[in-house]
């Protein structure tokens, strides 16, 4: 899977990649060379274009004055400009060199019909709001161009590498061309388009320290192969689903729903309700034991209200569990340092406020605390949920939609994750149940639109998840 990068991890893989002997300027080259094939790609004929480059100071800036050498050289566009917004770059003498003189500390009047402006102001390297002259070259970017596509280097400048918010103004972008690997805010961040992920030349192996992944079907794609022609329904998984107290039935029906839709051949709701919205679940009385023996995962807590015996489940029984809702609700303030089976805690933000005793600030940091204070695999929900083992390895999940915002959705994502729990690895199973869970909510959304999109609409629409990413 992917790695997902800091701006601080950039810069330090930047650093070693030319201690190894790569030159800064020769990353420049390529990184231009890399912009240009989107260029060439997305807005072809170059030669009809008029295009305008606001160019910083630093590598971003560099970056520009080399795109600019590059299209003046092998395209003649009908006009190209460079805003320079900083003092002298290498960059800038080989730009010189080239014949090229059409650079201006002022946007020249002709530019305002350009039909491409490239943002190379600041790339990852902003701390805090962008100031002179970058803040009414923003502006500009936004404001100045109504002909014009904007094509951000690395990152649209003023937004922050690491959360992809932004402290000010901010480029909006329609393209994005990055280099060696996405930054936290290419997954984190609004406005940045399309994204493009171009390797420059840093070797591989200097990424393979980092922590942070892009959940990917690539991952995990084997627990979608054909199952073998002599299995039978022992053969994948009996789940557990807890909950269903009274008046919340609802609730942990779509867990054992969504559980036998992914795959589960057996699934037992111990429940308070009557009868289950389909005759494939069997029950258990929700007061009575709960049916361990001969089980192979649990779903704990949707809709189970205050029962005593969850925490001591979560925490004493040797089986894979996936802890969300109730169950989670019922570990605030006494959380296990330890449990006997793997667990998945699956909290919203209001309940993960509740199980770390103060308000979500940090997903990523939150999750990876709570990882490692209970053993747990946890799954931050949200946008881009985050999903984080013990010991620091995370991924940020990229699908999903507003759509999921409705009742039940989590119950759903619950019994996807029991049926996987079942068969596979938590940490594959985890990530498998989390984007396909994301993926069939942006297939509803586009059949259904973002309003319209209940919870158990996404179990129609799993079939094509799991045909996309098989």
């Amino acid at each position: 899977m992917t790695k997902i990068l800091t701006a601080a991890e950039m810069r330090a893989i930047d650093a070693r990649t030319i201690e190894a002997g790569l030159p800064d300027l020769v990353l420049m080259e390529n990184a231009a060379h890399r912009v240009v094939e989107v260029l060439e790609r997305e807005f072809a004929p170059l030669d009809q274009q008029r295009i305008v480059i606001f160019a910083g100071k630093g590598n971003n800036g560099g970056d520009g004055l080399a795109i600019a050498r590059l299209l003046h050289s092998r395209f003649a566009p009908r006009a190209l400009d460079v805003v320079f917004a900083a003092e002298p770059h290498p960059q800038h003498t080989l730009l010189r060199a080239s014949g090229f003189t059409a650079i201006h500390t002022a946007i020249p009047a002709h530019a305002r019909l350009a039909t491409l402006v490239i943002d190379a102001l600041l790339g990852t390297g902003l701390s805090g709001p962008a100031r002179e002259p970058y803040a009414s070259s923003i502006h500009e970017i936004n404001t100045g161009f109504p002909l014009a596509r904007v094509v951000a280097v690395d990152l649209p400048s003023g937004m922050d590498a690491d959360t992809g918010l932004a402290a000010g103004a901010v480029v909006r972008a329609d393209f994005s061309v990055t280099f060696t690997a996405p930054k936290r805010a290419h997954l984190l961040g609004q406005g940045l388009g399309r994204i493009t992920v171009s390797p420059i030349g840093t070797p591989a192996a200097m990424l393979d320290e980092i922590a942070l992944l892009r959940n990917e079907p690539n991952g995990w794609r084997h627990l979608l192969a054909p199952r073998p022609v002599e299995g039978h329904k022992g053969s994948f998984g009996h789940v557990l689903a807890i909950g269903g107290a009274a008046g919340k039935a609802g609730a942990i029906g779509m867990t054992g729903l969504a559980a036998l839709r992914m795959g589960a051949g057996l699934v037992t709701v111990a429940t308070s309700a009557p009868a289950l919205p389909t005759p494939e679940l069997m029950t258990s009385p929700l007061d009575a034991a709960w049916p361990l023996a001969g089980k192979d995962s649990i779903a704990l807590g949707p809709g189970l209200g205050a029962d005593p015996r969850g925490p001591a489940l979560v925490r004493d029984c040797p089986l894979p569990l996936v802890v969300d809702a109730d169950g989670l609700n019922a570990l605030a303030g006494n959380l296990p340092a330890a449990c006997a089976g793997p667990r998945v805690f699956t909290p919203h933000p209001g309940e993960m406020a509740r199980l770390l005793g103060r308000p979500v600030g940090d997903r990523l940091a939150d999750a990876r605390s709570l990882a490692d204070a209970t053993g747990a695999i946890v799954v931050l929900k949200g946008h881009r949920s985050v999903i984080a083992t013990p010991g620091g390895l995370a991924a940020l999940n990229p699908t999903g939609t507003p759509a999921m915002a409705t009742a039940g959705s989590g119950d759903i994502l619950t019994g996807l994750l029991a049926a996987l729990l079942a068969t596979a690895p938590p940490w594959e199973a985890t990530l498998a149940a989390v984007y396909l869970h994301g993926l069939a909510g942006e297939l509803a959304a586009a059949a259904r639109t973002e309003r319209c999109v209940i919870a158990t609409d996404l179990l129609e629409f799993l079939p094509e998840a799991i045909r996309r990413c098989a």
